[in-house]
């Protein structure tokens, strides 16, 4: 009796080998964050698609089983870091907390904001509400984490509280940690959206496609979050499989814009095409400022203009931004960069201009279809090549 009771300690019910029973955590904790991505964040939290009641109630138990997390509160609080993104308000900014607050602390700030009554009641709309989420989820929120444990114990002995603790680690290391904090600190951006998100990675696959973070916030009602060709999402990637086996119906992702062979006359149809692709226009004419940037570089490293081409060199990194994003050093060496630079200047004055067009809520579609126009108008007048072809390709918004 005794030598079973330590058996079943030492190896619990199913004798795995350390490496059976690190594939099981890895699949485990795969699989809430899976939940996490698909249920949680692209489901509730922004509707971007709908879930089969079946799948829906199975991410709710499993990650009330190994998280605790309660949809009304984490969407609730998601939807309020979209809202009051980089502000004072926003409960997890790295940019107005500091990387290592958000980074270390990440699961109390988001336990400390879920006692925030208002924001479950002004952002926590739509949410399951049902008996289940108020007697059992709702009502006992440790007793799933519990029941997780004393699971693992009889699966892999006194070896199943480390595959426990792991799990209960893995959403607050890495969603509230490494998601809402890098992903607003450091790595590259597709988009220059008005937050500071950025993507960590182009491959989505350890963080259920989460990566992806600039990409996210740029559309944040896309079921899909890569962009770009080099781009993986292995959450959309479930999101398809779970859609043939209707288990989920997409209602929306980001555009893909469509460029008509033939089409030079602008008209409603590409104002239209280019307000719902308007973050990829502004990405499209950032590389075409840094192009022409380079170029103005090598013009004058080749002419020895030694003091202007180190000016120029220190601004690479952050001329082609907008404006607005800018420090005050940044801007005090503005007009210093523009001196005797017609090119560079006309390239800063049409990017002001064509950004104005999206901040133009007021104007109908007729002015703001003249205001497009005359954008083209002048970028083909300019002489200047690059923006002739920007706007040819403008015209070809279908």
């Amino acid at each position: 009796m005794l030598n079973s009771l330590l058996d079943f300690l030492a190896h619990g019910t199913l004798h795995f080998s350390w490496w059976q029973i690190v594939l099981f955590t890895l699949a485990v904790t795969h699989v809430t964050i899976i939940g996490v991505t698909v249920y949680l964040h692209r489901c509730q939290a922004h509707r971007a698609l709908d879930l089969h009641p079946v799948a829906s109630h199975f991410f709710r138990f499993w990650l009330w089983m190994t998280t605790g997390m309660l949809t009304g509160q984490w969407a609730a609080i998601h939807r309020k870091h979209h809202a009051k993104c980089e502000t004072e308000e926003d409960p997890h900014s790295p940019q107005t907390r500091g990387i290592w607050k958000v980074l270390l602390e990440g699961a109390e700030l988001y336990r400390a904001e879920a006692r925030n009554e208002e924001t479950m009641r002004r952002f926590g709309h739509g949410t399951p509400n049902d008996w289940m989420e108020r007697n059992v989820y709702t009502k006992y929120p440790i007793l799933g984490v519990s029941l997780m444990m004393v699971i693992d114990v009889a699966l892999f002995g006194v070896v199943g509280l480390t595959v426990w603790a792991v799990q209960m680690a893995w959403i607050p290391f890495w969603a509230a940690g490494v998601v809402n904090g890098l992903g607003h600190f450091w790595g590259y951006r597709n988009f220059n959206s008005e937050d500071a998100s950025t993507n960590l990675f182009p491959l989505g696959i350890l963080i259920g496609g989460e990566e992806l973070h600039n990409n996210h916030h740029t559309y944040a009602t896309s079921a899909k979050l890569s962009n770009k060709w080099f781009e993986f999402d292995i959450g959309w990637g479930y999101i398809r499989l779970m859609s043939a086996c209707r288990l989920a119906k997409v209602k929306k992702v980001a555009p893909t814009p469509r460029l008509a062979s033939r089409k030079l006359v602008l008209d409603q149809d590409t104002l239209q095409a280019v307000l719902s692709n308007r973050y990829e226009v502004m990405a499209r004419y950032a590389k075409t400022v840094k192009r022409a940037y380079r170029q103005e570089l090598a013009r004058l490293k080749e002419v020895g203009a030694r003091e202007k081409y180190a000016l120029m060199k220190s601004a690479g990194k952050w001329f082609h931004k907008d404006e607005s994003g800018l420090d005050e050093p940044q801007k005090r060496q503005l007009p210093e960069i523009f001196a005797n630079n017609q090119t560079l200047l006309t390239f800063i004055e049409l990017r002001k201009d064509l950004a104005a067009i999206w901040d133009r809520s007021n104007a109908s579609r007729e002015q703001l279809l003249a205001q497009l126009q005359d954008w083209c108008h002048r970028a083909e007048q300019s002489g200047i090549k690059a923006l002739q072809e920007f706007a040819l390709r403008l015209r070809r918004y279908a």
